[in-house]
């Protein structure tokens, strides 16, 4: 009996596919009912390929949030667009994400022909329903999809409140292999806990600055002290800009800006880690540091492997 419910297992890796700010990172946090992807209204937040595990009966899902996909004009955006898409040969079924709107966008088509081509499954997951207050316009949005391309199903949700989420992860469940559970079962990520805390210091300089300034912005954690006798995480982090305008503005009046933007970051980080944090942060100018490729290797930011694959063969 054991082996049969082992052979009925299903599991398989899952991209969350779409442009810019249409909800990939709230629908992964929404599925594991923890945050470990950052949010922001402000398009282009993702930056890396966030790896999120949902453990459901008799399945597991890992969850590839990627990158908003986008015409990209420099090196730093082609690293991301090209991390975005490189997803399409290790996973076993994609989500293409776009918003509920009354007419086809054209960057979300752009999305579409990039993926189309490949032959995984994708379901086409119309998010943000809950900010039309007639639902009227979602069905000639479907019908135009439906006539663009054969996805697999159709699923309107509303990330943000949960809305057709569990309709989503049974329409990907009823198509996933049979197979192995590749994580242990209270693994959220596969992603170490130094990257997260960067991403949420990142997170907050994207909620409190504004134009040019969270784009300009990497960090990098420098110190990771764990004091357990004291109940306590001493963490240093550096927090790169590309011109000493952005320093200022980032350090604010008598450094009010950096302090709040501690504040805020340190709350998230407690709550994660489940410890009191000393979060000490600095600012440094790395001029130019999006078109250099050697900076950004330093960053984690390298053109991507697609060899999950490979691993799973091993």
């Amino acid at each position: 009996m054991g082996t049969d419910t082992a052979e009925r297992f299903r599991s398989g890796y899952v991209a969350l596919l779409g442009a810019p700010n249409v909800g990939k990172s709230t629908l992964l946090n929404q599925i594991l009912k923890e945050k470990i992807s950052i949010t922001c209204p402000k398009p282009q937040t993702t930056r890396n390929r966030i790896v999120g595990i949902f453990n459901g009966p008799g399945c597991q899902i890992v969850f590839v949030d990627t990158p908003g996909i986008h015409r990209a004009r420099d090196t730093f955006n082609r690293i991301l667009v090209d991390t975005a898409l490189s997803t399409l040969e290790d996973v076993d079924v994609i989500c293409f994400m776009i918003e509920a709107s009354e007419k086809p966008k054209e960057m979300d088509l752009f999305v579409l022909e990039q993926i189309q081509s490949v032959n995984t499954p994708i379901f086409l997951v119309i998010n943000k329903i809950d900010l039309l207050k007639n639902k009227a316009p979602l069905l000639p949005l479907m019908d135009f999809y439906s006539n663009q391309y054969n996805f697999r199903a159709i699923v309107p949700i509303s990330a943000l409140l949960g809305d057709g989420v569990n309709k989503l992860l049974d329409e990907i469940t009823s198509v996933l292999p049979e197979g192995p559970q590749y994580f242990p079962h209270d693994y959220l990520t596969d992603l170490p806990e130094r990257f997260i805390v960067a991403e949420f210091i990142r997170e907050k300089i994207f909620h409190l600055t504004k134009q040019e300034v969270p784009y300009s912005v990497a960090v990098t954690i420098e110190a990771f002290r764990e004091k357990p006798e004291k109940n306590l995480i001493e963490i240093e982090a550096t927090i790169h800009v590309e011109r000493k305008s952005q320093k200022g503005i980032i350090i604010g009046k008598n450094g009010s800006m950096l302090k709040e933007i501690g504040r805020l970051a340190r709350q998230d980080i407690e709550r994660f880690l489940g410890y009191r944090v000393f979060l000490s942060l600095y600012v440094r100018v790395q001029e130019k540091w999006r078109q250099d490729l050697r900076v950004l290797s330093e960053f984690g930011f390298k053109p991507p492997k697609t060899d999950r694959k490979k691993d799973k063969k091993k």
